[in-house]
């Protein structure tokens, strides 16, 4: 059973697994580094990570046109049903569920949550998957680095996603630590490039990934995926 991982741009992203299609933090209306739309992209599943626009932008809108159910933290699932959307699924950090796609842990995350309206979006969160046959996908989302990574890294990851963009989240330099700190197979960059102030060499990162660690570097440009 394989995975594929697709990176629609900045910190949005796919995951397809044992039939099922899920997207996390769709956010496509206003992304200048979007490879696809709002109204094209196809999901069973909607994970969001955090409240900030960048990331929960466009989850309403494919919520109610695919019928998707939407995972998030609880405040962020409330502020959802509030926006109309029906098929919703609140966790919290630390905690598991065995959905469809396999079992998704939300994990810590060094970051902010507010919503585009102000509203508290609780806590943010990185996102942890274990595929049925045993895969381990490790999306940090937006996170500055923690120490606890190593704790992550534990779990013995095939493929961690790291945002390298820095001024909002890690940049290269943290990045790189917490590739030595996670320990993964694989690792793809993301959150970068998609406004001047994030801009970064991803290639260079990558390079300097595979010439101090054992794991593989894979730089992706928007649409493009990798299969495990």
């Amino acid at each position: 059973m394989s995975l594929k991982y697709i990176w629609y741009g900045h910190g949005t992203m796919g995951l397809e697994t044992d039939g099922h299609k899920v997207l996390v933090d769709p956010f496509f209306t206003g992304n200048p580094a979007a490879s696809t739309t709002a109204e094209a992209v196809e999901a069973d599943f909607i994970v969001v990570s955090h409240g900030h626009g960048d990331h929960i932008g466009d989850a309403v809108a494919v919520g109610k046109r695919t019928g998707a159910l939407v995972i998030a933290n609880f405040e962020i699932i409330n502020w959802l049903g509030a926006q109309g959307l029906e098929k919703l699924h609140p966790q919290h950090i630390g905690g598991g569920f065995k959905h469809p796609f396999g079992y998704l842990k939300l994990t810590h995350a060094l970051h902010g949550s507010g919503l585009p309206d102000g509203s508290y979006g609780g806590n943010p969160a990185g996102l942890l998957l274990t595929t049925h046959d045993g895969k381990k996908v490790y999306l940090a989302c937006d996170t500055g680095l923690f120490a606890s990574m190593t704790l992550i890294g534990e779990e013995g990851l095939d493929l961690a996603v790291l945002p390298i963009g820095d001024n909002f989240t890690m940049g290269p330099d943290d990045a790189l630590r917490a590739v030595k700190m996670l320990q993964p197979k694989h690792v793809i960059p993301a959150h970068y490039n998609t406004w001047p102030l994030i801009e970064q060499d991803a290639a260079a990162w990558g390079a300097r990934v595979e010439a101090e660690t054992n794991t593989q570097a894979h730089v992706l440009q928007p649409g493009g995926g990798f299969e495990l």
